[in-house]
């Protein structure tokens, strides 16, 4: 663990202090974690919150920050009031790290520290225009700079205890519509009811993927056996979120999997 961990020290010490742009998933968690260690007071962890922030996430960032003593603020993010945004293009993410970086931006530059997101190396490979804007905004990447997989943000939380070393990956509602299909307020929260009625089920890893009024169910392959014996109550709660068809991706959870339509593989 020490390599990583002081890689990440070191990284975050060539900084007077930090704004971390902290959704409360296992990298941003980390890299608050590591700033408040480094620069205690100086390190601020801000939570985005909007529509596209499940309420289950936002919850716990609350309750990780609290349990490790971060500086913890939440600010309200405009991205669905733009409409490069709603209208989900290929560039949807970028528009969201504008917002993003409009609201961090003018509280780091007050405190005078830099803006930093929990962007690590395997992120690298797939389609992230919102890392690109963000960057062009003056956005930091400690733990790419640090050399971190996923695999070593999860082993080095597991191994300082960090709650979060396993925590299923959460990225926003947003991803959870095709490209080109609009992305409103009730379509995010048809996918906000009908994710958090699954993870009541017992469901710990899924995506709820929006198709109009049919909803693409992903879980893990060992959590299908599970599905198909609760296949009632699936359809009675996912169709309760405002979906008439409800169906069971036979290919299992895929992060990112609607990305695959940018290069004209099936989603």
């Amino acid at each position: 663990m020490a390599d990583p961990l002081e890689a990440l020290f070191t990284v975050l010490r060539e900084y007077p202090g930090l704004v971390t742009a902290y959704s409360g998933g296992a990298d941003s968690a980390l890299l608050a974690w590591a700033a408040h260690e480094v620069h205690g007071p100086r390190a601020l962890a801000i939570t985005a919150v909007s529509a596209s922030l499940p309420a289950r996430e936002r919850a716990g960032a609350r309750d990780f920050a609290r349990r490790y003593g971060l500086r913890q603020v939440e600010v309200c993010t405009d991205e669905l009031d733009r409409a490069e945004y709603r209208a989900n293009g290929a560039d949807r993410c970028a528009h969201c790290k504008s917002a993003l970086m409009a609201a961090l931006v003018p509280i780091a530059e007050a405190a005078g520290v830099p803006v930093a997101l929990g962007t690590n190396l395997d992120d690298l490979g797939d389609h992230r225009p919102g890392q690109r804007a963000a960057a062009e905004r003056g956005a930091r990447f400690p733990l790419v700079d640090a050399g971190f997989t996923k695999d070593d943000v999860r082993e080095t939380s597991r191994q300082l205890g960090l709650r979060t070393w396993d925590k299923p990956a959460a990225a926003c509602l947003a991803s959870r519509v095709p490209y080109g299909t609009a992305v409103t307020l009730g379509v995010l929260e048809s996918v906000a009811v009908a994710e958090a009625a699954l993870h009541r089920l017992g469901f710990r890893q899924l995506r709820v993927r929006h198709y109009g009024d049919l909803a693409r169910v992903e879980l893990e392959a060992a959590d299908m056996p599970a599905a198909l014996d609760q296949r009632e109550d699936i359809v009675r709660v996912v169709q309760e979120a405002g979906y008439r068809y409800v169906t069971l991706d036979l290919e299992g959870f895929r992060s990112g999997n609607l990305n695959g339509a940018l290069q004209g593989r099936s989603s």
